[in-house]
């Protein structure tokens, strides 16, 4: 299915924070454009339904509250969204956090921490702080995704071979965990995994459109029943699914409990983020179509909040569904809509069947989703031909996210990126002396040295001008400063050229700018960088002229 690439036009302010939904509707919509959202929202619910268990369960949860948060969120994240095409719910990535934010608090406190998420994003999306998500660095966004893949897997091992064992929270005990229960392994849980994971790689091989996950479900479910196996399944190990949806209500809250679990719904509120917005990214890419990135942050928060009134999951905008989506035709966000109609159906209608799906088919999706999300050929890139500085980040990044926290794992992430990139930027900053020759030569006799800075002028890149004019002995009759390559300066900078101007006032030495920017001379005439002090021209040739 492709799609007429929309041509860049200006977004009116009005429309900045105007759901996609309701351009849809003002662009024109048909009963064709129904028919496609149709099929696509169908294809997305057959995907969607044993991701949403399976994500339930492994979030420490039920798969009843994976089910209420697709339903829920998933529709309101593509009624209000940004994007046409997003499709919104539970996601892989939020596993690990979800598990931990139970762990610590239970999961009262997980619901009222993903309350607290979806204001975060509400009002994040209203003051239109959306674009800042996208300075995360690529090496970060790598990192603590394979970090979560990792985890995933980890917490999927229960499953995959039978086990009776309650996990905690942190890796490493974990790990202790799973390893004393080894000898406890039920070799039919294991039969039943292998066999799901065969056919689930098997059919994104030979049939990729095919509905992989839900086909290894039904034969895993039904070799276990068929065969008597005694394998653990949602009905014995959750009493099974119900037949409606929770009513809504307010998660218990104080004061204390909200300072409490703030720490986890900053996380929860961040990776909704950042994952909607890459998500949004990856469909503009798909159909060139543009996204409205606060837009969707609101429909991310409000989606939020709502999952957390009916007993739902943190939610935001999943890639792989939004992706296959696309494939399917969709048209608009009604086919997001549709999806969670048709999962709302099947909760309605055929909740008992699902109590027989065996947890090892369950594992099984999920070990497969954690490959995919874990993107190890990138990371390979990365490590063999991205700098040092980046596999450093990358690195520290995943080892954070695994072994410690994901909020941790981020900021120290992109603080790390940050002073990479600092770094690189003060060594590309180049300061140099022009050697004058021809008619300059009447200029330097009469001592005017000109010193040309190339690159943007900042903190991290002040020293290296500073040892340049300290290395000069006597005095000359007049520096020129070649600006003409300089993009930008900031406060140290001109902190610094200020006390270099007052020195060379000091010694009856002249300061002269040449070819500054209109930006960069405003910069400097803010902090007191203007005439008489110093003088400006246009060019260095007119600064040498007029020294003459």
């Amino acid at each position: 299915m492709s799609h007429t690439a929309e041509a860049p036009r200006p977004i009116a302010p009005a429309d900045l924070l105007t759901p996609k939904l309701i351009s849809t509707f003002r662009e024109g919509y048909t009963i064709a454009d129904l028919g496609r959202d149709f099929i696509a929202g169908l294809t997305v619910a057959v995907v969607a339904l044993p991701l949403s268990m399976a994500i339930g369960i492994a979030s420490g949860a039920t798969p009843a509250h994976g089910l209420v948060t697709a339903i829920v969120a998933g529709f309101l994240i593509s009624a209000l969204g940004g994007s046409r095409f997003q499709i919104g719910g539970p996601t892989a990535a939020f596993i690990v956090v979800v598990f931990n934010t139970i762990d610590r608090h239970g999961y009262e406190g997980l619901l009222l921490a993903t309350l607290i998420a979806g204001a975060i994003l509400i009002v994040v999306g209203a003051l239109r702080l959306g674009t800042f998500i996208k300075y995360i660095p690529y090496p970060v966004v790598t990192g603590f995704t394979a970090g979560i893949a990792v985890s995933i897997f980890v917490s999927q091992i229960k499953d995959l071979l039978g086990l009776n064992v309650s996990l905690p929270g942190d890796f490493i005990p974990k790990i202790a965990a799973l390893g004393t229960a080894l000898p406890q392994t039920n070799l039919a849980a294991v039969a039943v995994a292998l066999a799901s994971l065969a056919i689930i790689v098997a059919l994104r091989i030979a049939r990729p459109k095919w509905p992989g996950f839900l086909i290894a479900l039904i034969i895993g479910g039904g070799a276990a029943i068929a065969l008597g196996l005694d394998v653990p399944t949602i009905g014995s190990a959750f009493g099974g699914i119900p037949r409606s949806l929770p009513a809504p209500t307010l998660p218990p809250m104080d004061i204390a409990k909200v300072r409490e679990v703030l720490p986890d719904a900053v996380t929860i509120a961040l990776l909704a983020g950042i994952e909607s917005l890459l998500s949004a990214v990856v469909a503009d890419g798909m159909t060139g179509r543009r996204h409205r990135s606060n837009v969707e942050l609101i429909a991310q928060g409000v989606a939020n909040v709502a999952s957390s009134l009916f007993a739902g999951l943190p939610a935001t905008g999943a890639i792989a569904r939004t992706a296959t989506n696309i494939r399917a035709g969709a048209r608009s966000p009604i086919s997001g809509m549709l999806h969670a109609a048709f999962l709302l159906i099947v909760v309605l209608v055929a909740a008992p069947v699902l109590s027989y799906v065996p947890l090892a088919a369950l594992a099984a999706i999920l070990t497969f989703v954690a490959w995919n999300i874990g993107e190890f050929g990138h990371i390979r890139t990365i490590m063999i031909n991205a700098s040092w500085g980046d596999r450093v980040v990358l690195l520290v990044t995943f080892f954070l996210t695994v072994l410690v926290d994901l909020t941790v794992a981020i900021e120290a992430g992109v603080a790390l990126a940050a002073l990479m990139f600092m770094h690189r930027m003060a060594n590309s900053v180049e300061i140099e002396e022009r050697k004058l020759a021809g008619d300059d030569s009447a200029a330097a006799a009469q001592g005017v040295i000109v010193y040309r800075i190339t690159g943007p002028f900042f903190f991290g890149a002040t020293q290296k001008l500073a040892s340049v004019l300290d290395r000069i002995g006597e005095a000359p009759r007049a520096y020129v400063l070649d600006l003409g390559a300089v993009p930008l300066v900031d406060s140290t900078a001109v902190a610094m050229l200020e006390s270099f101007v007052a020195r060379a006032e000091s010694r009856k030495t002249d300061v002269i700018f040449a070819a500054a920017a209109p930006a960069v001379r405003k910069t400097l005439a803010k902090f007191g960088i203007a005439p008489p002090h110093v003088r400006f021209a246009d060019s260095v040739d007119a600064a040498l002229t007029g020294t003459g």
